[in-house]
């Protein structure tokens, strides 16, 4: 018995040790096409990020980001939880710098854009789901919106705009963010513009209720980010928890919400600094290639 408990011991070990050293700095790049566009168009090259989390320690991952702007997107969307640090604005926008310099973007925020990480029992994301607490607005999100908007990119917080890029108009709705209830769909409702090359709803969290109400507005593809893939996943297997409303076999990657909308859920590029550990979910961004649907 002793022999198993101490197999076990340092299989767990191992695990922790892989998860929290070596597979959180795996950054990875997903590809994706998404058939949503007229048939005969151009594919448009959307870049999907989402999660960063960024301290300003973080060099490799930084580095990454900055990297990111070589694939040239046409677009670049982030779906919130950019800064986890309240000192963090210059490293977010050193991180950022090059993908702003390079394309079009938006963004949304997240709950960790407004609220600090805080430390957390793992077992608190096994408990059904409240909604938070009041805490105090620790975080300088008015501040870092307003820079990344200086920058270029647009603030989609409950708005509904168009975007130019690929030599097109992109139809962009967004909210603030669901997890902290801060959703108000019905300051964006209304039928999706009919005249652009695509429609896309940007949010944070993945909540059901409002990915239908995208649907029932006539989006093509709506961006979220949040679950972080579940960060801890079976091997080859669901996400044990999800954090939000979205069932585990769908907390990352692109789905079909139904005969028409898709949807995107970034696994993210962070973590919360308090549990700095992915574990068969390595740290992602996501290139989604726009292409037309079948005629």
């Amino acid at each position: 018995m002793m022999k198993v408990v101490r197999s076990l011991a340092l299989a767990g070990g191992a695990a922790v040790f892989y998860g929290s050293v070596i597979e959180r700095h795996a950054f990875t790049l997903r590809r994706f096409e998404v058939p949503v566009l007229s048939p005969g168009s151009d594919p448009i090259r959307l870049l999907h990020l989402s999660d960063l989390h960024v301290i300003p320690r973080q060099h490799r991952k930084i580095a990454y980001i900055q990297a990111l702007a070589a694939l040239k997107p046409d677009i670049v969307v982030n779906t919130g939880d950019t800064n986890s640090d309240p000192d963090g604005i210059p490293a977010v926008m050193g991180a950022l710098g090059p993908l702003m310099a390079a394309s079009p973007g938006a963004f949304v925020p997240g709950n960790n854009d407004y609220y600090a990480p805080q430390p957390k029992s793992p077992l608190n994301y096994f408990k059904p789901k409240r909604a938070p607490g009041k805490r105090a607005h620790d975080m300088p999100w008015p501040e870092l919106a307003k820079t990344m908007a200086d920058a270029g990119w647009v603030d989609l917080t409950h708005v509904r705009t168009t975007i130019e890029a690929a030599g097109r108009t992109l139809a962009l709705a967004g909210t603030d963010d669901p997890y902290l209830r801060r959703a108000n769909y019905e300051l964006i409702a209304g039928p999706a513009d009919p005249t652009a090359a695509v429609r896309i709803g940007v949010i944070h969290s993945p909540e059901p209720p409002l990915l239908q109400r995208f649907a029932d507005d006539g989006y093509d593809l709506v961006l979220a980010g949040h679950t972080h893939g579940g960060q801890v996943r079976i091997p080859f297997g669901p996400a044990i928890v999800t954090n939000c409303g979205i069932d585990r076999n769908r907390a990352r990657w692109l789905h079909p919400w139904d005969d028409r909308m898709w949807f995107h859920v970034c696994a993210g590029l962070g973590s919360n600094p308090f549990s700095p550990i992915r574990f068969a979910c390595r740290p992602e961004a996501s290139l989604l290639r726009l292409v037309p649907r079948a005629s």
